[in-house]
């Protein structure tokens, strides 16, 4: 890890200090569809719904209920790259805000908040016609909304791409330079990203950026983010590593969409990943609190 990481002067470092397992919340977006939220909808203007605002808070409060100790705010997809394609570029800081705002409203402060950053959905040059700068700046003003709204730390991930990774952390950076940040990428099957990145070269590089924890989420299931995180931990034993694995690959039956990993199946990834080298174990698409309770059993026993 690197030496210039912030001192410990907030509860997200703290807790990280404290050395135990640390049980992470699930999935926002698959909860937010069994919610209600309609095909298309983009689901991070549910922040700023009257109509809407209780139903993520409430499942802010169903993780943390569930023994999660970190719950991501409903801003995955809030840059303002990512929202223009549906006009929503100039909303970005409002929906970026209210998100950390209704996570910290149901965290109050006995739990950590995470202002969750996803990728921006465009290639950045020389891949794509996105520049660098653009990137940074997109990652910059969502990065300052979360701080406005009271995060405790960035959470920049299911990343596939070094280079956009870089622009997150310099946004990050620029827009809440007080706050650390977290990295995951996603692997997928063959234990690369989408863009050829290895786990043993990510964790080095992921490190050297400057983030306090490191991982990998998303993907296809809990063998993919438990070989990551072995490779990760076998080039960085040092480094705190995060498991935030999908529920397994969805399938649809009818019209619902259907993720085989039961809750007794979480705790025992949960198991593995610890042993594995994870400190931080949660879960991404397809999971819901009782998987996340699950997992907090198993640590527990940890």
């Amino acid at each position: 890890m690197t030496t210039d990481s912030p001192p410990i002067a907030n509860p997200f470092l703290e807790l990280l200090a404290t050395g135990r397992p640390i049980v992470a919340d699930g999935a926002m977006g698959t909860t937010l569809m069994a919610s209600g939220l309609d095909a298309g909808e983009v689901p991070e203007t549910w922040n700023l719904r009257p109509d809407r605002r209780d139903r993520v808070r409430a499942i802010h409060e169903a993780y943390l209920e569930a023994g999660a100790r970190i719950v991501l705010t409903n801003t995955f997809g809030a840059s303002p790259i990512r929202l223009r394609v549906h006009g929503l570029s100039e909303r970005a800081a409002d929906l970026n805000r209210a998100g950390a705002e209704l996570a910290r409203e149901a965290a109050g402060r006995d739990a950590i908040v995470a202002g969750s950053m996803g990728p921006v959905g465009e290639f950045i040059a020389p891949l794509g016609l996105l520049t660098p700068d653009e990137a940074t700046e997109a990652f910059a003003i969502q990065a300052a909304a979360l701080a406005d709204g009271g995060v405790d730390v960035l959470w920049i991930e299911t990343m596939a791409d070094l280079a956009e990774v870089s622009a997150a952390v310099a946004g990050a950076r620029r827009g809440a330079p007080h706050l650390p940040f977290v990295t995951t990428m996603t692997f997928d099957s063959h234990g690369r990203t989408m863009m050829g990145t290895w786990p043993k070269d990510a964790a080095p590089t992921l490190a050297g950026l400057g983030a306090v924890a490191l991982g990998a989420n998303c993907g296809t299931g809990p063998a993919e983010i438990e070989t990551a995180v072995e490779a990760m931990h076998g080039v960085l034993p040092e480094a705190v590593l995060v498991a935030k694995g999908n529920a397994g690959v969805p399938r649809f039956v009818g019209v619902s969409t259907v993720y085989d990993m039961t809750p007794e199946m979480a705790g025992e990834h949960a198991r593995r990943a610890l042993a594995l080298g994870a400190r931080i174990v949660g879960g991404c698409c397809g999971t819901t609190a009782a998987h996340i309770r699950a997992v907090a059993t198993a640590l527990s026993e940890a």
